[in-house]
């Protein structure tokens, strides 16, 4: 079921106030994890330190089947930042939906095209960014012309295309598996029957689009460290 979306206006620009809460939520939880996880730290990790090294671990071997450690080091923040914050912002909308006067106020935000076209364009901007600063304006600038000058053009292309299906891939994943939950829910609340027909499904659908969050955020990650490798490390 579509429900409307709470946008204001403020000078001359429109704001999905949902979007604002459901950003800023995600982003608050990513902070309390970091918190807790590294408040108390022990030369044996247990608990939330455990997790986050374990993280750690997970996003360092990422930058390193991409880039030698010494080149994609650096970007081990910036992966870690990533993962946990596509994540949470995954699963905020699996658990319910807020719905307020036909409003929808909470979801995943990354099941909005915008929130996750913003992400997909920072991380390519970055990776420009970067190119520049490791390789120089002339070393960044000859690895759209290398191997072969005349696939230049195609190369833009790709930048291109690489934005919109590191955003789109994100966004399409996460908003078709909250349209079915959403029917799912629909036919809970429908009749007796409709509720006991509508369990299984629902459950395991719900643990499926976890996987499917979990997986998302490993491919974003991922990406994302390939597009810098491409950028930054002098083999390519």
């Amino acid at each position: 079921m579509e429900h409307k979306a709470p946008v204001v206006e403020f000078l001359g620009l429109y704001f999905n106030l949902a979007n604002v809460l459901m950003i800023t939520v995600a982003t608050v939880i990513v902070l309390i994890i970091a918190i807790v996880s590294t408040r108390r730290l022990a030369m044996k990790p247990t608990g939330m330190q455990n997790f986050m090294e374990w993280v750690m671990d997970f996003v360092k071997n990422i930058i390193k089947s991409n880039m030698d450690w010494k080149t994609g080091g650096s970007f081990h923040i910036l992966g870690i930042t990533i993962i946990m914050y596509i994540f949470v912002s995954n699963m905020l909308g699996l658990p319910f939906n807020i719905v307020i006067d036909d409003t929808l106020w909470w979801k995943s935000p990354t099941a909005d095209p915008v929130i996750t076209l913003t992400l997909a364009v920072m991380i390519v901007g970055l990776t420009h960014y970067y190119g520049v600063k490791r390789n120089g304006l002339s070393g960044y600038v000859k690895g759209f012309f290398s191997p072969i000058p005349f696939l230049f053009p195609l190369k833009i292309i790709e930048e291109f295309a690489n934005t919109l299906t590191l955003g789109l891939r994100l966004y399409g994943n996460i908003y078709a598996g909250e349209i079915l939950l959403g029917l799912l829910s629909a036919g809970l609340a429908s009749s007796v029957g409709g509720t006991i027909g509508a369990i299984i499904p629902t459950l395991a659908w719900q643990g499926f689009s976890i996987f499917v969050g979990s997986i998302q955020a490993f491919i974003f990650t991922m990406l994302t460290m390939v597009y810098m490798a491409h950028k930054v490390s002098h083999d390519h």
